[in-house]
C-alpha cells in the first residue's frame, strides 16, 4: 500500500523502561541494530499497527505499555534502490512513519523476539535514549534523528537522587548520605539481567515463614 509519492504507510516504536532507557534490537542475522517497525496494513490505524508490530516483534501486548506521545506527522526516508526489489523500482520509494513513544509497565522479562514465527530480532538491549546513530542503517538515520528530537521533550520525568531526604533523612556531618543510602546508590541490585534499586531496607530475602512464589522492514 503506497501513497501517491512512493510511500509505504509504517509506524516506528521507541519503548522506554523506567529508567527512560529505549529497548534496542539487533536484526535478525546482522550487524545492524534499530527500533521496532513495521508497515500499516490496509483497514489499520496507525495506532492499531504499532500493537501489533509490538507483539509481532517484541512479544508486548496493550497492557504491557503506556502511550507516551507520538510524532505529530509522518517523518519519510527514501530507500536507495539496491534495497528495492526490481519489480517494485520506480514505484517504491520509501517509508513515511508514525513514531510512538511508549512506556513499558510491566516487567522485561515479558519482552519476547520469538513470539512468531518471523522474527526481526535475534538480541536486544536497554540503551540510552540518544543511540548510537552510526549502527543504524544508513538511509534511516535522519528520520531517526528526528523522531528521538521530537518526542525528546514528552520524556517522563526521573525522580531525583535525594528523594531520600525529601522522605525525612538528613545528610551526616560533612555531608555524607547515610550508609544504606550511599549502598543503594552505587550497588544496584540485579536480578533476571534487570538493574534496578531496592529502598533502603529492602531486601530480596523472603522474610521468614512467608510464602514462595511459584516460581520487520526496510
Amino acid at each position: 500500500m503506497l501513497d501517491r509519492e512512493g510511500f509505504r504507510p509504517n509506524v516506528g516504536i521507541i519503548l522506554l523502561n523506567q529508567r527512560n532507557q529505549v529497548f534496542w534490537g539487533k536484526r535478525i542475522r546482522t550487524h545492524s541494530w534499530q527500533f521496532p517497525q513495521g508497515g500499516i496494513d490496509r483497514g489499520e490505524s496507525p495506532e492499531q499497527a504499532m500493537f501489533r508490530e509490538l507483539h509481532e516483534e517484541v512479544g508486548l501486548h496493550p497492557q504491557h505499555v503506556r502511550i507516551v506521545a507520538r510524532t505529530r506527522d509522518w517523518l519519510r526516508y527514501e530507500v536507495p534502490d539496491r534495497f528495492i526489489r526490481r519489480d517494485a523500482r520506480g514505484h517504491y520509494k520509501g517509508q513515511k512513519q508514525i513514531w510512538y513513544l511508549l512506556q513499558l509497565v510491566a516487567h522485561d522479562w515479558n519482552l519476547n523476539l520469538r513470539a512468531t514465527s518471523h522474527p526481526e530480532f535475534d538480541a536486544w538491549r536497554w540503551n540510552d535514549y540518544w543511540v548510537p546513530l552510526d549502527v543504524v542503517v544508513e538511509f534511516k538515520r535522519g528520520v531517526y534523528e528526528m523522531a528521538l528530537t521530537e518526542l525528546a521533550r514528552y520524556l517522563p520525568r526521573q525522580e531525583h537522587r535525594n528523594r531520600y531526604l525529601r522522605g525525612g533523612m538528613r545528610l551526616r556531618e560533612g555531608g555524607e548520605m547515610p550508609a544504606i543510602a550511599t549502598q543503594e546508590r552505587h550497588e544496584p541490585r540485579r536480578l533476571a539481567g534487570s538493574v534496578f534499586e531496592l529502598p533502603p531496607g529492602a531486601t530480596l530475602e523472603s522474610p521468614p515463614g512467608a510464602p514462595h512464589a511459584p516460581r520487520r522492514d526496510a
